[in-house]
C-alpha cells in the first residue's frame, strides 16, 4: 500500500469544509445514515477525528463514545482535534505500527485508509443532507471505493457488520454514489 496519509489529509480537509458550511438550521436535517441527523452525525465525526489520533498513538479508540456529546462549536472542536491528528500523522512510524480500531487490530496504514473511507462516506452523508454535494472531491471516493470493496464484504451485512446491503447503481454513477451504494446507502 502506498502512503495513505495524503488521501486522509484530503478527506479531513473535505470534512472540515463541509462542517464549516453547516449552520444551526441544518442540524435537525435527516441524513442518509439512518440513525443520525446532521447534528448527531457531526458529533460522530468529532469522535472519528479523535479516534484517528487515539488509534495512531497506541490508545484505545473505543474509550470514547461513538457520538461526542455536548459540542457547542463543531468547527472549532474539529479544528482542535484535527491539529492533534495532524501532529500524530506527521510521524511516518504510524504507517507500520499495529493499532486497535473499532473493527479490529490492523497496521497503521490500513487504519488510515479505513478512516479515509469512513470520512468520505460521512462527508457524502452530510453533503446529501444539506444539499452541498458540490463540495465533494471525487478523487477521494475513487480512492476509497476499491478499498471498501476489498475490506467490506458484500455479504453478510448487518449485526457485527453495521452496513446495509449493497445498493445497485449504474456503472456510470458518480464515484461518491458508487461508494455510498457499497456502504449500503441509497444514492
Amino acid at each position: 500500500m502506498t502512503d495513505p496519509r495524503p488521501m486522509l489529509a484530503r478527506a479531513l480537509d473535505q470534512t472540515q469544509a463541509m462542517i464549516d458550511t453547516i449552520g444551526a438550521d441544518d442540524l435537525a436535517l435527516p441524513t442518509p445514515c439512518p440513525e443520525y441527523d446532521v447534528e448527531t452525525l457531526l458529533g460522530h465525526l468529532m469522535t472519528v477525528i479523535a479516534r484517528i489520533d487515539l488509534a495512531l498513538t497506541g490508545n484505545n479508540p473505543l474509550s470514547i463514545p461513538t457520538v461526542t456529546p455536548g459540542v457547542k462549536d463543531f468547527a472549532a472542536t474539529w479544528k482542535e482535534r484535527r491539529a492533534a491528528a495532524d501532529e500524530t500523522l506527521a510521524n511516518p512510524a504510524v504507517l507500520t505500527m499495529t493499532c486497535t480500531v473499532p473493527w479490529g487490530t490492523i497496521p497503521g496504514a490500513a487504519a488510515i485508509a479505513s478512516y479515509t473511507s469512513e470520512l468520505a462516506t460521512h462527508a457524502w452523508d452530510l453533503a446529501k443532507a444539506t444539499g452541498r454535494t458540490d463540495l465533494l472531491d471525487d478523487t477521494i471516493a475513487t480512492y476509497c471505493l476499491p478499498l471498501s470493496q476489498q475490506f467490506l464484504p458484500a455479504t453478510p451485512r448487518g449485526g457485527h457488520i453495521p452496513f446495509g446491503p449493497v445498493v445497485e447503481v449504474p456503472e456510470d454513477a458518480s464515484p461518491y454514489d458508487r461508494l455510498a451504494a457499497w456502504q449500503g446507502r441509497q444514492p
